[in-house]
């Protein structure tokens, strides 16, 4: 099983370091996505006491030119801190500092999509639309081979490894727990995990959130799971068909409710928003990958529990539809729905807004509607 080279180094010794006294300073992380609307990057500032509240963070630059973010001949970006989280490596009283992105002229960078998403969750604040992220994705080793399968073949066919117990159902499972557990220190509204179809892929769910927070903790959430398997050495893929053939893709599927829905005869509404997304289909798949719909296209096949690309379909307790509506939602009358369109390399921030422009705004057609600010 191929590692990396700096999980073999002596982490005793590291140790001796961490638990050195820091004084009154306070290390701040900042995190940011970067041009490829996927990775993320980092980096440290110390902070001269511990910040309360996000007024307390001072803004920062960085070189956009190495980030797929700007040309080198003027290269500044800003970083605006957004939200802040408990540090689960470094500990109290250090911080996790989730930033959006500014160019040199103080707007928002093409990839700042958290800019868009925040204007569209203040317009629909009285609907209180809740989410809830189930982030589906594949551990695999340095060279990029699934972790735990032979090196020179397959493990054998699904059926075992879903929510699977024992070494030879459960690859991965440290990570899982290591990462478990940073996201409850860290303040992210972590609600479960399981294991998944394929071995060595895992799921893990975030929510409810309401509005914005979805997107900051499902994005913060990410972080710590690359920096949990830096440590362990091996690599996480939020790809939606890392492995071809007959093996599940990975997804996230979004649970969505308003308080509408969430009340008595919330059925109704809910049946009058998926109405709404099916004349939408195309920007919604537009809106549910990173390329546009071309990385969902290797996933949305119709099979492995997952509807076809093309086609709009809804249903309840149906796994191979768009939309499923929980048994116990059809019973109650009331509730949430779940969008299980959205590839697990989605930018969460894209994928609420979309879903909040459709059933709250009811924008129609295939482009989002412009509002001004």
């Amino acid at each position: 099983m191929a590692t990396s080279a700096s999980s073999k180094l002596n982490k005793a010794v590291k140790q001796q370091y961490m638990e050195l006294p820091q004084g009154d300073k306070v290390q701040a992380m900042y995190i940011w996505i970067d041009g490829s609307g996927e990775g993320l990057r980092c980096k440290t500032k110390t902070l001269d006491s511990e910040p309360k509240t996000i007024e307390d963070l001072p803004e920062w630059n960085f070189d956009g030119s190495s980030t797929y973010q700007s040309e080198g001949s003027n290269s500044d970006m800003y970083l605006i801190p957004a939200a802040m989280f408990r540090d689960p490596f470094r500990k109290d009283p250090n911080k996790l500092v989730l930033c959006e992105v500014v160019k040199y002229n103080h707007k928002p960078d093409e990839n700042n999509l958290r800019h868009t998403c925040k204007q569209i969750m203040s317009m629909v604040e009285n609907s209180h639309p809740w989410f809830g992220m189930e982030q589906e994705y594949t551990i695999l080793g340095t060279d990029g081979h699934p972790f735990g399968w032979p090196s020179n073949g397959f493990p054998g066919p699904q059926g075992p490894y879903y929510c699977g117990v024992g070494a030879d159902k459960a690859y991965g499972r440290d990570v899982v727990e290591a990462h478990y557990r940073a996201c409850l220190y860290a303040g992210v509204q972590i609600c479960g995990t399981n294991a998944e179809v394929m071995p060595a892929q895992w799921e893990f769910q975030i929510g409810p959130c309401e509005g914005i927070n979805m997107g900051d903790h499902l994005w913060v959430a990410r972080f710590i799971l690359h920096r949990v398997c830096e440590d362990f050495g091996v690599i996480v893929s939020f790809d939606p068909k890392p492995i071809s053939g007959n093996w599940n893709g990975a997804g996230c599927h979004t649970n969505f409710s308003t308080k509408e829905m969430r009340e008595d005869g919330g059925l109704k509404v809910i049946e009058e928003a998926i109405e709404r997304l099916s004349k939408r289909h195309q920007y919604h798949i537009r809106a549910y990958d990173p390329k546009g719909g071309l990385d969902n296209a290797r996933r949305l096949t119709g099979h492995h529990e997952t509807s076809n690309i093309g086609e709009f379909s809804a249903g309840v307790a149906n796994r191979g539809a768009s939309i499923r509506i929980p048994r116990a939602v059809g019973q109650d009358k009331k509730g949430y729905f779940e969008d299980r369109r959205p590839s697990a390399n989605c930018n969460p921030y894209i994928v609420t807004e979309a879903m909040v422009r459709t059933c709250i705004l009811k924008e129609e057609g295939e482009q989002p509607t412009e509002y001004n600010k």
